[in-house]
């Protein structure tokens, strides 16, 4: 005869002593899988955030490929990290006379906003030889090419990356990003059971505004600060987030804030993980394992999903 439940049973002096029944497990007690999120795609084998970076990563196992977003002149979305295009494209040399004015930079020289170019024109930059000479001919990559690579192989994490430099150019970057997922159906429970999605962002607005016209779609609010590992704040962000992704040193400096996110029903992700900047620890592999069992936050993103340490 089966039995719904389990006995313990504990061994004293020689006495046998029955201790009560146990409820009868549940699936929510079982420990959910760790996820790795391939940073800007497998970033460290490959250059970031083209179709190379993001097979990679897949090939690597990552559970979610991760897509930084810009807006193009022509209000397209394209998968890009920074708010300009010279640190990973040729375009210094493709349009050396077209240089932004006025951009909001820590680096110094010329800039190139990618808001100042049609995707045509983007489409034009190799966006791989800067990293190796064998990825010569990569290119800038729109989102929805990246969700036609990706959909049904992995899942997708993308951020919306600086919306207050396109609302200072009149261009709503939310609106344009959940038409996007709408025309693809990926805020669909359907897709979301075959191509889970997270929505993340530094920006708290944007995550406000997803949460209510995307409400079937985890989002993540991202920080670098310990304000917002206090008891108070993440009281506020369960209100309005279903997870926090704070930087690894703030988690480091605030091991407790993990446990105390979770007690507010918040997922706890961390970044970067890359096997050039590992710290104290021996290796990329280490450092991750001891921020994801030691600690117990949730997911990671990584440049290098092939030595996530899954157990």
């Amino acid at each position: 005869m089966l039995i719904d439940f389990r006995t313990t049973v504990a061994v004293s002096t020689g006495l046998l002593m029955a201790v009560a029944p146990l409820r009868p497990l549940r699936a929510a007690d079982a420990p959910k899988p760790k996820q790795a999120i391939g940073h800007r795609g497998a970033s460290g084998y490959a250059p970031e955030h083209t179709l190379a970076s993001y097979r990679l990563a897949m090939d690597q196992q990552a559970d979610f490929v991760e897509p930084d977003l810009g807006v193009t002149k022509d209000g397209v979305l394209i998968c890009l990290h920074d708010d300009t295009l010279e640190r990973t494209t040729n375009v210094a040399e493709v349009f050396p006379d077209r240089p932004s004015a006025n951009v909001p930079s820590r680096a110094p020289g010329k800039h190139w906003l990618a808001n100042d170019f049609t995707l045509a024109e983007i489409k034009r930059l190799d966006a791989g030889k800067w990293f190796k000479p064998e990825f010569a001919g990569q290119r800038i990559v729109t989102f929805q090419e990246m969700i036609d690579l990706v959909r049904g192989k992995a899942g997708l994490y993308p951020e919306l990356k600086s919306p207050p430099l396109y609302q200072s150019r009149g261009i709503d970057m939310e609106q344009i990003f959940v038409a996007v997922i709408k025309k693809n159906g990926l805020d669909n429970p359907e897709s979301l059971r075959t191509t889970p999605i997270i929505i993340q962002s530094f920006h708290e607005p944007s995550i406000r505004r997803v949460a209510v016209d995307l409400p079937t779609i985890p989002r993540v609010f991202l920080t670098s600060s310990a304000n917002d590992v206090t008891d108070a704040r993440l009281a506020e962000l369960a209100t309005f987030a279903t997870g926090i992704a704070p930087e690894k040193r703030v988690i480091a400096e605030h091991p407790d804030m993990v446990a105390r996110a979770h007690e507010a029903g918040l997922t706890v992700t961390s970044w970067t993980f890359a096997a050039g900047s590992t710290g104290s620890f021996p290796s990329v592999r280490d450092e991750m394992a001891h921020y994801l069992y030691d600690l117990g936050i949730d997911a990671l993103f990584t440049n290098n999903p092939d030595q996530f340490p899954r157990r």
